[in-house]
């Protein structure tokens, strides 16, 4: 069980950075397009997507070049999200924490990256992960659901 428990986790990371790479050129900025995102929604059926998730934006965001807060930073909320989304995977903070947190926590640093006030850099980063988790997420997870036929 461990054993599919690692393959599922390093399936998800490679998923994600592949999205990633596949995107690179909407992935990065104040407003993005990273379909990846909707990944961030998996640990609502696998609590292993925890550590999935950070280690493949820890390795997605060198992609982008936008230096040691986007590495570590963006990492940091994607593992805080991941987690809130386990803990919360019965009720709606599972779907709102990946994009709020993302909102609010990375524009503290994008704001001085992009030079544009805090307030844009929120809206932007905000209905940016919303599409993601929203319109790509939801359907993925309906799907799992569906497939496993319950709840996880």
């Amino acid at each position: 069980m461990q054993t599919q428990k690692l393959v599922r986790a390093a399936l998800i990371a490679a998923v994600y950075i592949l999205l990633v790479y596949i995107f690179a050129g909407a992935s990065f900025g104040i407003f993005q397009f990273r379909p990846a995102e909707a990944l961030t929604l998996l640990p609502i059926f696998y609590p292993e997507a925890v550590p999935a998730l950070f280690v493949a934006v820890l390795l997605s965001n060198i992609l982008g070049g936008l230096g040691p807060w986007d590495i570590f930073g963006g990492s940091l909320v994607t593992l805080l999200a991941a987690w809130v989304t386990y803990q919360y995977r019965h009720t709606w903070i599972a779907y709102a924490s990946p994009i709020i947190l993302n909102a609010f926590l990375i524009s503290i640093y994008l704001r001085f990256i992009f030079g544009v006030p805090y307030l844009l850099s929120v809206i932007g980063i905000g209905l940016s992960e919303s599409v993601s988790v929203l319109a790509l997420g939801i359907p993925l997870v309906r799907l799992l659901k569906d497939r496993s036929g319950r709840w996880l």
